[in-house]
């Protein structure tokens, strides 16, 4: 058994190579070698988004707080709220985040396959989001 206090991993702010506006990341446990799972919780301020990615296993989300978008490559924009819980399948190019009027956190979960969990690519832009609902 192990257990991981809280304050005992330092929040980081989400890079502005994968993200689009402020983005906290708290790092809730990591892959390995007895877990493929790495997890996240993940703090969108309005307006704030990932940009376009996917996972190599799929990604689920799970919302905490506030309100948010999900958009999977090809589909329209989902509003999310706390309790909701978004499955992206493996490999499913897709972003989420914020509305633009309000903020939102989810918990990201996904699995590592040879030694990656997550490719970036293009940022969503200001035009895409600003049309998503």
């Amino acid at each position: 058994m192990n257990i991981t206090r809280i304050g005992t991993q330092p929040s980081a702010k989400g890079t502005e190579d994968w993200f689009t506006g402020a983005v906290r990341v708290d790092p809730l446990f990591q892959p390995n070698d007895a877990r493929r799972a790495a997890a996240a919780s993940v703090t969108f301020e309005p307006g704030a988004r990932t940009a376009w990615h996917t996972h190599p296993l799929g990604q689920t989300l799970i919302i905490t707080a506030g309100c948010g978008w999900v958009q999977r490559e090809g589909g329209s924009v989902e509003e999310v709220r706390p309790g909701d819980i978004v499955w992206f399948e493996p490999n499913e190019k897709h972003w989420h985040g914020a509305t633009s009027t309000t903020g939102m956190t989810h918990i990201a979960t996904q699995e590592n396959l040879n030694g990656k969990v997550v490719e970036w690519m293009e940022k969503v832009s200001d035009e895409e989001y600003n049309n998503s609902k």
